[in-house]
């Protein structure tokens, strides 16, 4: 373990497994900073350089912030691939940042034998406006604003058993920002958000709950699914960060017999630039989702907190 020294400004670092860190500048004003990159889910170059924008600028959104800069991450082969594939990518990515108002202005590449592509992101948050996984409530309703299986879709991708337009549906997923549902979130003053990444739904929903001391009910019958996620999942076409996910965090959970291992692959299956996980009073939770339905997002309430049980997680 790292140790975990006192520095001035520093108002959120890494002791909750928060999506970003946040150093403060002015009284009001504090700088939010995340890194993500990871290896090609997709075929296309510019499909992926999109996605893995929209992914590093994910843990900004989800912490109530707005990013303004980013700095490029790439691992490239130097044989076996052309570079013209290398200028795809990162233009997919640079379209992805103008899209989200994001100035890029640097980054570094390292010869690697595996294609890698993210961002390190910069952006400034409201200090009277962070959204900490600390920061939940017993009584919450919980909304979720974009479907769950990425993961299964991806790896059925990978082993050429995934139909097209099921992976049309996943692209559109994860190369949407959630830009639109923080801003919505922040207006309504949700208590807390995360975005659903490569821990699943299971294991960001334990983040928030043991953070924030409360417990968590989920209604897997409630949970939107992109199309052909259950037949990957009947088929077992689980990445094998499902499997960690499972079992790092599956002590913690408590899931109803009665529900269906298809079911509960999606729980514990790792997304790639999924959606926002946000906590909010149940007085303006209809409205939220009203708002955000509005906005063309498909947002749903999923379920509610309650004060700490023996689980972190309950799903019936």
């Amino acid at each position: 373990m790292l140790p975990r020294p006192a520095s001035p400004g520093v108002l959120v670092g890494f002791d909750n497994s928060d999506d970003a860190g946040v150093f403060q500048l002015t009284t009001d004003i504090a700088v939010v900073q995340t890194v993500d990159y990871f290896a090609p889910i997709v075929d296309d170059p510019y499909i992926y350089g999109q996605i893995a924008a929209a992914n590093a600028l994910s843990d900004i959104y989800a912490m109530g912030g707005v990013p303004k800069t980013a700095l490029s991450i790439v691992g490239f082969p130097t044989k076996d691939i052309e570079p013209q594939v290398l200028g795809t990518i990162m233009r997919g990515g640079l379209d992805k940042l103008t899209e989200a108002g994001v100035a890029l202005i640097g980054g570094h590449s390292v010869r690697d034998d595996e294609i890698k592509f993210g961002y390190a992101v910069t952006g400034l948050i409201d200090t009277k406006n962070i959204k900490q996984n600390n920061a939940a409530r017993a009584g919450d309703r919980i909304v979720l604003t974009k479907s769950l299986g990425t993961g299964l879709i991806t790896t059925a991708l990978k082993r050429d058993k995934a139909r097209t337009e099921h992976v049309d549906a996943a692209v559109i997923s994860m190369t949407q920002l959630n830009r639109t549902a923080s801003e919505i979130a922040n207006k309504f003053e949700a208590h807390t958000m995360t975005d659903v990444t490569g821990f699943g739904l299971a294991g960001h929903a334990c983040e928030v709950a043991k953070a924030s001391s409360i417990s968590i009910h989920i209604d897997h019958s409630k949970l939107p699914l992109l199309p052909g996620t259950l037949d990957y999942s009947r088929e077992n076409f689980c990445a094998g960060g499902l499997n960690n996910n499972e079992d790092f965090f599956g002590k913690d959970i408590l899931i109803a017999e009665s529900i269906p291992r298809e079911w509960r692959n999606v729980l514990f299956d790792p997304q790639t630039s999924g959606g926002l996980l946000i906590f909010c009073p149940p007085s303006v939770a209809s409205n939220l989702i009203e708002e955000l339905h509005a906005a063309a997002i498909d947002a749903v309430d999923i379920g509610f907190t309650t004060e700490p049980l023996a689980q972190l997680l309950t799903v019936s």
